[in-house]
């Protein structure tokens, strides 16, 4: 089996390794040369070209080609482009793994579909962590082409050892090896849509949760001020706990209900920086968050905590300052409160 990638970062490197050693020619595309060749010549893929129109013609050679775009989602329609005008044609299969919405993946399909190419959405889970743990594959696409690329999807997965198994039957899902078939195009990044938006949800859950603990000494600095412009706390008296959050992080790792790969890597980060004073606190959204929404609402779903994850991420970066300056402005009016 051929398969060509177009980009070998972190990401793209690591798919291919995982591929090769299962056996599965891997054709990578490079545009930097040196980069491209330090590939090569560590064993991370069987052939490099710095040019799409080389990639084509070397994975076409045998026949239909396997295309893996391992592209930021704003990049994949001009790499489908570049595809098409390299050679790209009838019975080929074009596999997009980036976080594109599940929208433009659907028109894609059928874009293609009349050249006579299939194309597959594939939303993936596991970041530059998957060369080693293995990869979450959330695969949408026809039947015919998703099992020509099984091979692909059993190589990069992580495997049945992963988890413990949830029921007794004689028989193995795809699922419980870590790649599934969502349903028809669209279906793979629509799943993956709605995983980030969990991930928002429990990230912001961690976040209050350790920013609530780092926190509980505040009693201990409290003075009472008589001061009408802000609640007095009350029983100060209550709060005067001096908790290492690192620790707590470090213990519920440790058979706790809300221990979980995300807790293990904010263990590491609160390890080695307790205050996290290398961040500035702005988080961004890359848009599955919204989408999924977006998505909740043309349902008619109701989701509020993904869509509260999703609105403090836009506060962080203090898109909700000038907002706060009315409310300043009109607490001044009514009531001559001082502005804060």
């Amino acid at each position: 089996m051929r398969v060509g990638i177009i980009g070998l970062g972190r990401m793209g490197e690591g798919m291919s390794r995982r591929m090769m050693k299962e056996g599965i020619e891997v054709w990578g595309y490079r545009r930097n040369y040196e980069k491209a060749q330090e590939c090569l010549e560590n064993g991370y893929v069987s052939e490099v070209t710095v040019d799409i129109q080389g990639l084509v013609d070397g994975v076409r050679a045998k026949g239909p080609g396997i295309f893996m775009m391992v592209v930021p989602a704003e990049n994949v329609e001009n790499t489908i482009d570049e595809l098409l005008r390299s050679g790209c044609t009838e019975g080929d299969i074009i596999i997009d793994h980036g976080n594109s919405n599940f929208k433009d993946s659907r028109r894609r399909a059928q874009d293609l579909e009349k050249r006579g190419i299939q194309y597959i959405d594939w939303g993936i889970s596991g970041g530059v962590y998957g060369l080693s743990r293995g990869y979450c594959l959330m695969v949408g696409g026809t039947s015919s082409a998703v099992s020509a690329c099984s091979p692909i999807f059993r190589a990069l997965s992580p495997g049945l050892s992963a988890a413990p198994r949830t029921n007794d039957r004689s028989w193995v899902t795809s699922a419980e090896h870590g790649w599934l078939h969502c349903g028809p195009p669209g279906a793979g990044h629509f799943v993956k849509m709605v995983h980030n938006g969990v991930e928002y949800g429990i990230m912001q859950a961690y976040a209050e949760g350790f920013n609530i603990l780092y926190n509980a000494d505040a009693g201990s600095k409290y003075v009472a001020e008589g001061d009408a412009e802000v609640a007095p706390m009350s029983d100060p008296e209550n709060y005067q706990y001096d908790i290492d959050v690192a620790e707590v992080a470090e213990l519920w790792r440790r058979g706790s209900v809300v221990g979980s790969w995300l807790l293990d890597l904010t263990a590491d980060v609160l390890r080695s920086d307790p205050k996290l004073g290398k961040f500035s606190g702005g988080v961004s959204d890359s848009g599955e968050g919204r989408w999924t929404v977006n998505a909740a609402v043309d349902l008619g779903v109701p989701a509020p905590v993904i869509t509260t994850a999703l609105f403090e991420r836009f506060n962080s970066r203090r898109l909700g300052e000038f907002g706060n300056r009315i409310l300043n402005g009109m607490r001044s009016m009514f009531g001559g409160h001082d502005v804060r």
